[in-house]
């Protein structure tokens, strides 16, 4: 007569795996950020204690913030992150991104302006090139589109007002928020950021499109054209 089958063992991290979801219901916000990390990671990697891994991530990265807008070349740089995972995580920033998209699109920007600065930051303060973007807005100043125009350098995005002044027309638009990213950290508009503003506000008048503000993105802030009476 064979033996029974001896039941395997759980995992010795199944417990805290219970645990910890337990107490992210209960509590969401008191998790530290390595322990939200454990929670996307347990999606990513079912059989295997990703402790380690989250806080690895946490000591390359710094913070939540910084895993999360890591490229993905960086993130499987980390020991126990696969393309998968990476990618997973990656995807918890583009649903948080696309969620302060929504929350501002077809709204009138001037009157959810953090929303949008909010919204900004957390698209564009971290990316590793220079991009220009353009949100159109209708005649009672709601957003119609968010669309990245040009993709540049670490230093340099070209900006064309031309092309600019033709989406708007086929979009409908009556005013624009101009707004490019500095890499380098320092939201401080350069000479060239002044001169292509000014082109784009020249080429606007003709059609009566008003440029309300050109926003300048860096990991330090951003900078407004219309605070700084630059526009």
């Amino acid at each position: 007569m064979s033996e029974p089958l001896k039941k395997e063992p759980s995992p010795h991290y199944a417990g805290h795996r219970d645990r910890l979801r337990e107490r992210f219901l209960k509590s969401p916000e008191a998790l530290p950020d390595y322990e939200l990390l454990e929670l996307i990671l347990f999606m990513a990697i079912p059989r295997r204690d990703v402790k380690p891994i989250a806080k690895d991530l946490i000591a390359r990265f710094k913070n939540l913030n910084g895993v999360l807008n890591a490229p993905v070349n960086e993130l499987m740089g980390v020991k126990g992150i696969s393309e998968t995972t990476a990618i997973a995580i990656k995807s918890i920033q583009a649903s948080a991104h696309r969620m302060l998209g929504q929350d501002i699109l077809g709204k009138t920007v001037l009157n959810s302006w953090q929303k949008l600065l909010d919204y900004l930051s957390a698209t564009m303060a971290h990316e590793q090139n220079e991009h220009f973007r353009i949100l159109f807005l209708n005649k009672k100043n709601q957003l119609i589109a968010d669309e990245v125009q040009q993709s540049g350098t670490v230093d340099h995005t070209p900006a064309y007002p031309r092309e600019i002044m033709k989406r708007a027309l086929e979009l409908g638009a009556t005013a624009l928020v101009l707004v490019h990213n500095h890499p380098s950290g320092d939201s401080t508009p350069s000479q060239a950021d002044v001169d292509m503003t000014n082109d784009i506000v020249a080429a606007a008048a003709p059609f009566d499109i008003l440029i309300h503000d050109h926003l300048i993105v860096s990991t330090s802030g951003i900078t407004s054209f219309k605070t700084m009476d630059l526009l």
